[in-house]
């Protein structure tokens, strides 16, 4: 079997969904951020300090979270799609006033309502 590795329209898509959620997660909008995200049971995001199971789960800690201090840099972003309907994207982070580099991973699938997060990661380096 032969994936095709960066079909650039591929690519293009994901790249573009990635930098939506990047947006929507830095100014907090919640509806763009659910929407991004695959309404699965089976959906998991490990955060820096909860472990979500669930889209169920991953709305709650959205409605909790504060809506301030969200501002960040991203820096050395690889993303990667497999096919036609899988990819991955990792990426670090900072932000203001702390040295700590965050990390996160995003696995994306291709549905059919477009580009969802299936699988995230986030973590920060000590």
């Amino acid at each position: 079997m032969s994936i095709e590795i960066n079909l650039p329209e591929v690519l293009d898509d994901v790249t573009a969904a990635f930098y939506r959620y990047e947006q929507a997660l830095t100014g907090n909008d919640i509806e763009v951020l659910d929407e991004l995200f695959w309404h699965d049971a089976r959906t998991v995001r490990y955060g820096a300090s909860e472990n979500l199971y669930g889209i169920e789960q991953i709305r709650e800690f959205r409605a909790a979270r504060p809506s301030s201090g969200l501002d960040r840099q991203v820096q050395n972003t690889v993303i990667t799609t497999y096919g036609r309907d899988m990819a991955v994207a990792s990426t670090e982070f900072r932000r203001a006033g702390t040295e700590k580099i965050g990390r996160q991973m995003q696995t994306w699938l291709r549905t059919e309502q477009g580009w969802r997060i299936v699988a995230a990661h986030v973590s920060l380096m000590v």
